[in-house]
């Protein structure tokens, strides 16, 4: 059995691939071989393991969306020579037999956008691309993990319920603590410097426009300096590292942000840090904050990330409502680092949330689905 993953983009730390990569490798166990193609290949391509095969297939174009047609076009000729059982979409595009929805709604994000925006060919391209997958004639099945973005497709595109199979979070073993985090958590502090006193609010995820780094930035710049003195943020992904240096210089924070770039070593991040922030704009998911939960850490991330529900359910931290107003988020950090007691309990709760709820199985029941959907696909040529 042939399956073929798509992306647009390809990079070694983003969460997405990470999850393509990891349900390929479960469908490679269950007797399937998988052909990756991405449009944009940053950094190496991953090492995968005999059975699957990573392919850079660019598109052509200036634009990314004339990339992603063109791109679009070339695993449709793809699919055509070789045949496969099923064609397993990462990003919205036609031609998909499921696609795993970890992109927000398209249609729902661009309704505050101009008149002359939507007469785009951008516009155009991705609203086509997004109408492929979720309109009512299609037969695409849709891998949905955000209970918030399934109900606007609902809505906006008047897709059947049956079509969508809900998937709950996925966390990476590699990215649980284990036994000895006290000791990662503590050479990590050793490795950057930074005091067993002082307060360490961690930021996790490539892509900082969209997570919120500014907002965050902003937060440090208004806690009054006894505690912020005693504050670090550390701010883990790959991004544009000067023009937010440059922000935190103006802000006058610099010395008390670092900024590490991509790392693979995200659990010792975890293990060293008192509170997790993710003041996202926009979230599909976020899943960072199971990751978070997982760690026994208190979190405070903006209610328009999809997995901020499993922060309220749990009891383990704070919730910045929308519209998102910068001074609640300012007051909800100061009152969270102030109180070590809080902390205690929201770790504890994060801890017995855990315990109790499937938050890692993401990757199993994505990759259930998608043989499911193969099997039932050879049946039918058959």
């Amino acid at each position: 059995m042939k399956l073929a993953f798509t992306l647009f983009k390809y990079f070694p730390y983003g969460g997405l691939q990470r999850d393509c990569l990891r349900i390929a490798e479960l469908c490679l166990k269950a007797g399937a071989e998988i052909d990756i193609y991405a449009a944009r290949l940053q950094g190496e391509p991953p090492q995968t393991p005999v059975g699957i095969n990573f392919y850079h297939l660019p598109g052509k174009g200036v634009s990314h969306h004339r990339q992603y047609l063109s791109f679009a076009e070339r695993v449709r000729d793809k699919v055509k020579e070789n045949g496969y059982q099923a064609v397993v979409g990462f990003n919205r595009m036609p031609g998909l037999d499921l696609y795993f929805a970890a992109d927000p709604c398209y249609a729902e994000t661009v309704k505050g956008k101009s008149f002359f925006y939507r007469l785009t060919s951008r516009y155009r391209t991705l609203a086509a691309f997004e109408k492929a997958v979720f309109g009512p004639e299609e037969g695409t099945v849709i891998l949905s993990i955000s209970e918030v973005q399934r109900a606007l497709f609902q809505s906006i595109y008047k897709t059947s319920a049956e079509r969508f199979h809900n998937l709950p979070p996925g966390v990476p073993a590699d990215r649980l603590l284990p036994a000895d985090s006290q000791d990662l958590g503590d050479s990590l502090r050793r490795e950057l410097k930074i005091g067993p006193e002082e307060l360490v609010v961690l930021m996790v995820g490539s892509g900082f426009k969209r997570k919120g780094v500014d907002r965050a930035l902003n937060a440090f710049k208004a806690l009054p300096d006894r505690l912020l003195q005693k504050s670090r943020l550390l701010v883990v992904g790959d991004d544009n590292l000067d023009y937010y240096r440059k922000m935190a210089q103006r802000f006058k924070v610099a010395e008390r942000v670092i900024f590490t770039g991509g790392r693979t070593d995200v659990p010792r991040f975890l293990a060293a840090a008192d509170l997790f922030l993710h003041p996202a704009y926009q979230e599909n998911t976020g899943g960072v904050l199971i990751e978070a939960l997982a760690a026994s850490l208190p979190v405070l991330v903006t209610a328009v990330c999809g997995y901020s529900v499993h922060v309220d359910r749990a009891g383990a931290g704070k919730l910045v409502s929308e519209p998102f107003i910068q001074s609640e988020l300012d007051e909800l950090l100061l009152t969270m680092l102030d109180s070590s007691s809080k902390r205690e309990l929201w770790s504890k709760n994060a801890c017995n949330y855990v315990a109790k709820t499937d938050l890692f199985s993401l990757a199993d029941r994505a990759a259930e689905t998608i043989m499911d959907v193969a099997r039932k696909n050879v049946e039918v040529l058959t």
